[in-house]
């Protein structure tokens, strides 16, 4: 019953309560990251920071597999090109919206509260926290939120065999900021700056 509560609570955070709010892409970040900070507070889940070495090792691992086929798309002409292009403020989405906005909040809400309280279930709230941003961006919902539940279940894999949230918040950030770095690099040499 926990667990379908803050299910509840965090799908309703990400798909009603923050889009309502309207605010900024820079204020909707520092929002999510103090709902998420919060919510680790209210529930006291363990964070594994006793484990920060193992965090790190395994996070380090998993990190330099999203870096090494982000380099291998941008060096395929073919596959490159199939990459959506993005005017985003680089150095803003790198440094501040997918390490305070997305990682640090995802990852406590899901890798540290979600999975110590059902972590099963982690990953289909994971991939349903998805749906607002999904349907914000054009994409496919349905697509989205299988696709994100997919990848937090290896989050939450990984979780468990390093003991610390420190691993897939390490591999969090570098699949989505070497994402982002392939979307700046079509839109121009102005955007190569961290490319």
């Amino acid at each position: 019953m926990k667990a379908l509560v803050l299910g509840a609570v965090t799908t309703a955070w990400s798909g009603a309560v923050v889009p309502h709010l309207a605010l900024s892409d820079r204020s909707r970040a520092v929002v999510n990251a103090a709902f998420g900070v919060s919510l680790v507070a209210v529930t006291r889940a363990p964070l594994g920071l006793k484990n920060w070495r193992s965090g790190l090792a395994w996070g380090l691992g998993a990190a330099a597999v999203p870096v090494v086929g982000s380099a291998v798309v941008a060096s395929v002409p073919a596959l490159a090109q199939r990459v959506r292009p993005s005017d985003d403020d680089l150095a803003e989405w790198v440094l501040l919206r997918i390490p305070v906005g997305t990682v640090v909040a995802e990852e406590l809400v899901f890798r540290s509260v979600f999975d110590a309280v059902a972590p099963t279930l982690s990953p289909i709230f994971f991939g349903l926290w998805h749906i607002h941003p999904a349907r914000a961006a054009g994409d496919s919902v349905l697509g989205t939120v299988v696709g994100t539940a997919l990848a937090g279940g290896v989050f939450s894999c990984l979780r468990r065999r390093s003991g610390s949230v420190l691993a897939p918040a390490l591999l969090h950030y570098a699949v989505n900021a070497s994402g982002a770095v392939l979307a700046a690099r079509r839109t121009g040499p102005a955007a190569l700056v961290l490319g």
